[in-house]
């Protein structure tokens, strides 16, 4: 069972990979896909960087804050992008986005405050 602390965006983490893969495979599906490949783009980043947080929070990784952090950005990017189409599978991966980049910035704060922060032991 994962720290306590990480719950909270352990769950964020996991719905918003699975909204972005959502997102992802239903704007494939799209006739025309040109106007929305970064949007597909920014999903599967989003995505990956999601599971990989995920998965570094549950392992209690020294190395999460940095990743966290890395994904807070992403979560972030992809909103931004999502935000700007009307499918409703972007703006719920929007919402979902937004959700893990607010969860995982709380989880970055050792990086925030300091570069070196989050590889001292401990410090998560």
């Amino acid at each position: 069972m994962p720290n306590e602390r990480f719950e909270a965006c352990i769950a964020a983490c996991d719905a918003c990979a699975t909204a972005c893969d959502l997102c992802a495979a239903s704007c494939l599906r799209e006739a025309d896909v040109t106007p929305i490949a970064r949007c597909i783009r920014l999903d599967m980043d989003c995505a990956a960087l999601c599971r990989l947080a995920s998965a570094m929070m549950t392992r209690g990784s020294e190395l999460a804050a940095d990743i966290c952090a890395s994904c807070a950005a992403a979560c972030e990017a992809c909103a931004d992008e999502c935000e700007q189409h009307a499918h409703e599978h972007c703006q719920a991966c929007a919402a979902a986005c937004r959700a893990c980049a607010e969860a995982c910035e709380l989880m970055a704060v050792p990086v925030l405050q300091s570069p070196t922060a989050s590889l001292r032991p401990g410090t998560l």
